[in-house]
């Protein structure tokens, strides 16, 4: 089964950065604790403060869709309703070695 992987940025207005910021612990700590999240990284650019570089792996299509639906009715969706997204989402099979 592929996994599905997110990259890219998010660009946060100046005027929510404060609140984005704040609630941006809680979002990483319950996206991590999901049912098959590989990976779950949000980190400010080291050049552009309003700038968050995003990677996400998720081990299945299902467990992407269901972080996806989580994501929508949380308060991380109210928070970033003027975010503004800029994502790659690819699928990948896992390979595994003998």
């Amino acid at each position: 089964m592929p996994k599905i992987i997110l990259q890219g940025h998010i660009i946060v207005p100046a005027s929510d950065l404060t609140i984005v910021k704040n609630a941006l612990v809680n979002h990483i700590e319950l996206t991590r604790a999901e049912s098959g999240c590989l990976v779950f990284k949000v980190t400010v650019d080291s050049l552009n403060p309003n700038k968050f570089d995003v990677y996400e792996e998720f081990s299945s299509e299902e467990s992407f869709s269901h972080h996806q639906m989580r994501v929508k009715q949380s308060n991380w969706a109210k928070v970033t309703h003027n975010v503004e997204r800029h994502y790659k989402i690819s699928s990948q099979q896992e390979t595994s070695i003998r």
